[in-house]
């Protein structure tokens, strides 16, 4: 399927969102940040316009001096995240990979200001060991994935769910329960999870990856409560079609923004202090179109919950 017939998939589910208004409880309402766009450089490889997100942490946060790790940083997204925080002035970028070798082109362009790490999402232990290596870390990014897509009804179906849960599902939670301690106990900083278009939207073929990606953006919404009451900023990316290793096997390639944008994107949605960051132009259609869901449900602070005020019953 093309990426043209993707991105009008994702539009036309979109298309009414923002007339759905849905109260759950007493909400009171989160404020909104919105971009002023302006046009993509292809000189630069940078993109000048601020990419949409919405309101979510009270204050915003600046990466200059800061101390960050970014899981997956040897190419793609990572990199790009890594080379955006390192152009801003970030002190220190802990390269959180697979095979440290990985990342020695980061580490002969920035020198001491990168050090690589072994993580594996898959292996606890890495996970670990990697905290235990980086106390100072100040913000937290967890870019690495996995893109399995499969259809319901096909007969790999169950082995690609469960393999998109391991990594973009347990990898978070073991990634959040090491390092939210440390943030915590360094005042805070910043927890950056990237998620994707495809956790509000399933594309016909991409069911198992979709499920996954859903499933992490549930959980990034309860880091945000959970990690907040800790003074940590939580920070949902959701990317669409971005050149990467992964778009280009799904043979996307052709219609993919370039990951510097999620880079950028990541660095002034972290200062505005958003919790939702939709990156390329093909994101910020949907970002619009979930804009007041997110601002009115997802957004909200809950203060209490009262049976009573649901007919039916609680929510299941």
């Amino acid at each position: 399927m093309s990426g043209h017939v993707i991105l009008f998939s994702y539009y036309r589910a979109f298309a009414d969102v923002r007339r759905v208004r849905i109260n759950l409880c007493r909400i009171r309402y989160a404020g909104v940040g919105c971009g002023r766009i302006m046009a993509y450089n292809p000189e630069s490889g940078i993109d000048g316009r601020t990419p949409a997100s919405e309101g979510g942490m009270e204050t915003g946060y600046d990466i200059e001096g800061k101390t960050a790790l970014v899981t997956g940083a040897n190419r793609g997204i990572g990199r790009a995240i890594a080379e955006a925080f390192l152009r801003h002035g970030a002190g220190r970028v802990y390269a959180a990979v697979r095979e440290p070798e990985a990342a020695r082109p980061l580490v002969e362009r920035h020198g001491d200001r990168v050090v690589p790490l072994r993580l594996d999402l898959t292996l606890p232990g890495t996970i670990a060991e990697a905290a235990e290596s980086a106390r100072d870390v100040q913000v937290v990014v967890n870019n690495a994935g996995v893109f399995i897509a499969a259809t319901v009804l096909e007969d790999g179906a169950l082995d690609a769910l469960e393999q998109g849960i391991e990594v973009n599902v347990r990898g978070l939670v073991r990634m959040a329960q090491a390092f939210a301690p440390i943030l915590a106990a360094n005042g805070g900083g910043a927890f950056v999870q990237i998620n994707s278009v495809a956790a509000l939207k399933c594309a016909p073929g991409f069911a198992t990856h979709s499920a996954s990606k859903a499933a992490a953006y549930a959980i990034t919404q309860a880091l945000r409560d959970a990690m907040g009451r800790h003074g940590t900023a939580v920070l949902s990316v959701h990317p669409g079609l971005i050149a990467t290793g992964m778009s280009a096997a799904a043979g996307l390639a052709g219609a993919a923004a370039p990951p510097a944008l999620v880079g950028e994107g990541i660095v002034e949605a972290l200062r505005r202090g958003d919790f939702h960051l939709f990156p390329d132009a093909m994101a910020r259609r949907v970002g619009e179109a979930y804009r007041q869901f997110a601002r009115e449900v997802v957004e909200a602070d809950i203060e209490e919950y009262q049976p009573g005020q649901l007919r039916g019953g609680a929510p299941s």
